[in-house]
């Protein structure tokens, strides 16, 4: 057994033994699990994916006379002013409003790809230290006497800017098919007719959540890469399920935990925070995450030594249009990332929607942090809770209806 103080006395004094999850698993693969667990301190996992229920706390400061924004927009992307005066949240998922420009057609005037631009972009622009226009309206009261407000900000002139994600990291996740006629256009991107494609978001067994199933070693206040800076998990994520069925190796066979995170925006860099958009979807947010896993025990190594022959996630149908869509079965990660995986005897390709090679990226840059003594591990200050179900909304407007 070892503790969390411990190691982080290696890494301050430099001496800290530090693999990625790659190097994890192909140690234990050429030496055993005690073999690794003698030789190896922490574990630097990552994954870069579009992780679109994020978004940006922003201050700006009081203007004088001061106001009291109400509606506001950073770029013509709304962003939602319900806090204090000046307190703004801007969601990475909302999409640009043009309809209070002058312009009668926007398509024409600046091109096809400023309509799809949303709060994603304003955020990487914000965190790239470009500047971004800001037009505002308040609510006059007596201690805010201004009407409205236009501007340019960057991250130099306003006070917080730190990111505040109530839904990132999902543990697993699905693999998107289209059994219908027309092409289909999702979250997960385009959908090819007639099984012409499948999609899948999780990076597999590099994924943080993987390596971690139980989440005996993450909790709230757990420190982490976010953005290229520092971050922390502030709470479980929106929709989190630990509850989800397992296989006998701990890990969930769908969507299951989840984590809010957060972290100063401004000592963020872009290379790892990306608006992105979706065709006929909409914009989202791609982010690096990375988590540092304490050796602290042989299970930590057992439990990290997973591989994507080993994890597995549902094949789902979207061309049904319900909340609970058919599937074609389970498929294993190795499977998906062999570049065609088998539904009904017919090959489909595959394709990651999230980024293998700078999900790597993140976990070696998260490495060497730590083995240069810039990142130490935080003890959490309490676990994720793992009792959580997962509730449809609809059951309880059919209760209502009935009633």
């Amino acid at each position: 057994m070892r503790t969390i103080a411990e190691i982080n006395e290696k890494i301050n004094s430099q001496r800290a033994v530090v693999w990625t999850t790659e190097e994890l698993k192909a140690k234990v693969k050429t030496g055993g699990i005690k073999k690794a667990f003698q030789e190896v301190d922490v574990i630097a996992t990552g994954t870069f994916e579009p992780m679109e229920s994020s978004g940006a706390i922003i201050n700006l400061g009081h203007t004088d006379p001061p106001i009291k924004i109400r509606q506001c927009w950073l770029d013509n992307v709304p962003a939602y002013a319900g806090f204090g005066a000046v307190d703004l949240y801007l969601g990475a998922t909302v999409m640009a409003d043009y309809s209070n420009t002058e312009a009668t057609d926007i398509e024409t005037r600046q091109g096809a790809s400023t309509i799809e631009r949303g709060g994603g972009h304003v955020i990487e622009d914000l965190i790239a230290g470009k500047p971004i226009n800001l037009r505002a309206i308040g609510q006059i009261t007596d201690c805010y006497p201004r009407a409205s407000l236009e501007t340019t900000i960057s991250r130099e002139t306003i006070n917080q800017f730190y990111l505040y994600n109530p839904r990132n990291l999902y543990q697993n996740f699905i693999v998107g098919v289209n059994g219908g006629d027309r092409a289909l256009y999702t979250y997960l991107g385009p959908l090819q007719p007639r099984l012409g494609n499948a999609v899948y978001s999780n990076p597999g067994a590099i994924s943080p959540l993987f390596n971690d199933p139980d989440l005996q070693l993450i909790g709230i206040g757990s420190r982490i890469f976010l953005g290229g800076a520092i971050g922390y998990v502030a709470w479980e994520g929106t929709q989190h399920f630990p509850l989800q069925k397992r296989l006998p190796n701990h890990t969930p066979v769908g969507p299951a935990a989840t984590l809010a995170l957060i972290g100063d925006a401004k000592q963020m860099n872009p290379r790892w925070v990306r608006g992105c958009y979706f065709k006929k979807y909409g914009p989202s947010l791609m982010l690096g995450v990375g988590v540092a896993l304490p050796v602290l025990h042989e299970e930590v190594i057992v439990r990290a030594a997973v591989q994507d022959k080993d994890i597995v996630a549902p094949v789902v149908d979207f061309s049904i249009p319900r909340r609970v869509r058919p599937t074609f079965g389970l498929v294993s990660y190795a499977q998906l990332k062999s570049g065609r995986i088998k539904i009904e005897g017919k090959s489909v390709r595959t394709a990651p929607l999230a980024s293998i090679y700078r999900s790597r990226q993140v976990a070696e840059e998260l490495k060497q942090w730590i083995v240069a003594g810039k990142f130490t591990l935080s003890e959490p200050v309490a676990p994720i809770a793992s009792d959580r179900s997962f509730l449809p909304q609809d059951r309880w407007g059919a209760q209502i209806a009935l009633e």
